[in-house]
């Protein structure tokens, strides 16, 4: 990639693919779109939280996702880099584990909601306290950057 002055990065799913995708700001120019692409046959996951007791965003849950022998953690956030908002989806990746043993929500009031056997490659929205509301399967990642053709593809 060529020298750019860049003030700020955010780190998500941009085309839904189950892979995180990049966006930096430029100083001066467009941003930068960096799609990557990783068709290497792992699973994944995505939460999308939607707070009813606690904030509507669910900034400050904490998302704890069991698949196999790993344990993986990770908390919405809200403003993590200058002018820019990462995805508050949370992505995780699962390896080989086509199914999710267990699933804990703990919500920003201290509530925590449990989910157990889900299976993996699905973007799931949870309401605070109703479970799972809504899944989506994720799309196949050949050729989901078409749509996109100004975007780099990064390995």
């Amino acid at each position: 990639m060529p020298l750019h002055s860049r003030r700020g990065a955010a780190f998500g799913d941009i085309n839904n693919d189950g892979c995180v995708d990049i966006v930096t700001l430029n100083l001066g120019e467009p941003p930068s779109r960096l799609l990557s692409h990783c068709d290497n046959g792992n699973h994944r996951v995505l939460f999308k939280l939607l707070g009813t007791r606690s904030n509507r965003l669910a900034i400050g849950a904490r998302v704890t996702v069991k698949a196999g022998k790993v344990t993986q953690i990770s908390e919405v956030k809200s403003g993590s880099s200058y002018v820019s908002q990462s995805d508050l989806r949370q992505h995780f990746g699962l390896g080989t584990s086509a199914t999710i043993d267990e699933v804990q929500v703990r919500w920003p009031n201290g509530n925590l909601e449990k989910l157990q056997g889900l299976p993996a490659d699905f973007i799931y929205t949870i309401a605070e306290g109703q479970g799972i509301q809504g899944k989506v399967s994720r799309p196949p990642v050949k050729g989901s950057s078409a749509a996109l053709p100004e975007s780099k593809i990064i390995q």
